[in-house]
């Protein structure tokens, strides 16, 4: 869960709203986008609470790391910076915890922003996901993180909801040790 000073459940949603719209983006365009948001509607831009608002939707499933093999489409930088000042190329796409919005403003980033037309295959990101939960589960486990434990057993349900993959032997183990 976020801290009380951190981003809420509806600023990572408007993450995966705009990330939502060009299918997946790097960090460094996810990045760029809010910040032609923030000026869109005339706020300071904060890099920092950018970048612990993406971490934070990474963190929590909103967003997931998109591995190559579940993308399709253009993977060279957009926009102007792009030789050489975009340092984190990580893809992005919208995750199992995500409820989509579109914050003001983000219909036209489509128009600002100079992405090309992309796409993920659902079920190569699924399995990744699958992946990851199983990775970070046993992390969690061998740390005895009980938070981090309730966080994924939460994102289980999460991810049976939004891919047909087996969840179920990775929730049994995680519940096993929460009730522990």
């Amino acid at each position: 869960m976020a801290d009380e000073g951190g981003p809420s459940v509806a600023a990572r949603d408007d993450l995966a709203g705009v990330v939502d719209l060009f299918e997946w983006l790097t960090r460094a365009e996810l990045s760029r986008a809010l910040s032609e948001l923030a000026f869109k509607q005339r706020t300071e831009v904060d890099e920092a609470a950018i970048d612990a608002a993406i971490d934070l939707a990474v963190d929590e499933y909103t967003l997931v790391p998109a591995p190559d093999e579940a993308l399709a489409g253009d993977r060279s930088p957009a926009g102007d910076d792009a030789e050489g000042a975009i340092e984190d190329e990580t893809p992005l796409a919208v995750g199992p915890a995500a409820f989509p919005t579109l914050p003001d403003g983000a219909a036209d980033l489509p128009h600002i922003l100079d992405v090309p037309d992309r796409s993920v295959d659902r079920e190569a990101l699924a399995d990744a996901v699958l992946e990851r939960l199983r990775r970070e589960a046993v992390t969690a486990i061998d740390e005895g993180d009980a938070a981090r434990l309730e966080t994924l057993a939460d994102v289980t349900y999460d991810v049976e909801a939004w891919a047909p993959v087996d969840v179920d032997p990775v929730r049994t183990r995680i519940l096993a040790e929460v009730d522990a």
